[in-house]
């Protein structure tokens, strides 16, 4: 660690990884629901909120972390105001924790969420941001907050990187498309276009940036490779990913009423996503292939299999079901629901993992510590989401066959096919949940136990 004011990554990355354990905790109480509907006190329609919101907002602080530890040490600054930052994060904390006891109250007690000033007070009710208005003013301010801490530091540095405008290029990014989520339009179609822009366009647009930017960095930092080859892959790599992930955003188009050109602009620019992840993949083996004095091999590890796993889950298994011809009969099933989950493993939970395992051992200053258990943690979560998805993809398969082609009612499909996948998909998740318990577990250990360091004994020689 350079600077001192990059200690403050720490604070979010604790958050975000308690966030995660609980995020996957309750993806097992839903997984759990498809089997028995009334297995928990809150039911199932709030307990996938929880889940689903609380990937996002562990990403989101993960990823804040992140860049208050790459915008210093690329500024060759400390940070512009570390109370700020402070201030910025205990925010977020409080007010994340509100909207959760508020999605909890609400499950127990549907009549609580009542209107206030003409908007609702504990749920919006629009999936995947549901976030009540109170609580959408608050995180915008909080990302305000953060993208001005980052840019003051900066232009009172005047140093100005690939890397580090690449990154606040796409939080700002990530901040705009935010805004469309914030007003309503009595047009159902109308709303969902701008809905879209919140859902999409974060994560195959900002966040994809975001991530071009902090596989950039962390390649040179775990292989020391140059600085000018790693940035020059990035431009091309973001500008790719910018090129087919906005117009791809048509795909979803043609589902809300609008023209039908919109699914065949969206499945073709689809199509072509995979092309910069799969760059993104090669560049990653090439440095590492280039450059074998490697400082962190755990970092690196988790960093080319972001590199892996974000082409095959973003890319190979969006483009099987985007395609037009294919797209007019999966969307919506549980084919997607497969995609979604590889592609956010892949992208961005493994993105930020190994941004924690690359920088967390420099703030904690471990010149060494135990890799066994980041390994062991890898290896459970990804055989496990593997199996995940492959059990989901059948039953999309199946729903596709029984319920676009032979016309069943949506219901009976539900009732009756697809027990078994479900209680699988639940063994698998428990072996899911094992994989992130050892990764919390080495998180609050790391650098703080000993490590055996093998030693060598000289053998005697006699004359």
């Amino acid at each position: 660690m350079k600077y001192k004011s990059q200690k403050i990554a720490q604070d979010f990355y604790t958050f975000a990884v308690l966030l995660f354990f609980v995020q996957i905790a309750v993806g097992i109480i839903a997984a759990f629901q498809f089997i028995w509907p009334d297995f928990f006190i809150l039911n199932f329609n709030t307990v996938r909120t929880l889940h689903i919101n609380a990937l996002v907002v562990w990403l989101l602080t993960g990823l804040m972390g992140a860049t208050y530890f790459v915008v210093p040490e690329e500024s060759q600054s400390e940070l512009w105001s570390i109370p700020l930052a402070r201030f910025q994060f205990w925010a977020t904390v409080v007010a994340v924790t509100v909207v959760v006891v508020g999605y909890i109250w609400m499950g127990l007690n549907p009549q609580a969420n009542k209107f206030v000033f003409g908007t609702t007070l504990l749920n919006e009710g629009r999936e995947y941001i549901e976030a009540p208005r109170w609580a959408d003013l608050l995180i915008a301010l909080s990302v305000i907050l953060f993208l001005f801490n980052n840019f003051m530091t900066m232009y009172k540095s005047r140093r100005w990187t690939g890397i580090q405008g690449t990154l606040l290029g796409g939080l700002t990014f990530l901040t705009l498309m935010y805004l469309p989520g914030m007003f309503y339009t009595k047009s159902m179609v109308k709303d969902q276009f701008w809905w879209w822009w919140v859902v999409h366009l974060w994560v195959e647009g900002s966040w994809e940036v975001i991530a071009g930017a902090l596989l950039a960095f962390m390649l040179m930092k775990v292989t020391n490779a140059p600085r000018h080859v790693l940035e020059r892959w990035m431009y091309i790599e973001v500008a790719l990913v910018l090129f087919t992930g906005i117009l791809g955003l048509g795909h979803h188009y043609y589902w809300i009423g609008t023209p039908r050109y919109w699914l065949w602009v969206g499945g073709i620019f689809s199509a072509l996503e995979p092309i910069p992840l799969l760059l993104m993949v090669w560049d990653a083996f090439r440095v590492t292939r280039e450059h074998r004095v490697v400082s962190n091999r755990l970092g690196l590890f988790y960093a080319v299999a972001h590199a892996i796993f974000n082409f095959v889950g973003a890319g190979l298994w969006g483009v099987i079901h985007t395609l037009p011809m294919v797209n007019k009969w999966t969307h919506g099933t549980q084919i997607t629901t497969a995609h979604g989950h590889l592609a956010f493993y892949g992208a961005y939970v493994l993105l930020v993992v190994s941004m924690i395992y690359i920088t967390l051992p420099l703030i904690r200053g471990a010149t060494e510590f135990n890799t066994s258990r980041g390994y062991r943690s890898f290896w459970w979560m990804t055989i496990s989401m593997i199996f995940i998805v492959l059990t989901i993809t059948g039953a999309g398969m199946v729903q596709t066959y029984m319920e676009r082609l032979l016309g069943l009612d949506y219901v009976t499909v539900k009732a009756n096919y697809n027990l078994w996948f479900w209680v699988f998909r639940a063994i698998f998740g428990f072996g899911f949940l094992y994989g992130v318990f050892l990764f919390v577990v080495d998180f609050f250990k790391l650098g703080k136990e000993p490590v055996e360091v093998p030693v060598k004994v000289a053998s005697e020689t006699t004359t």
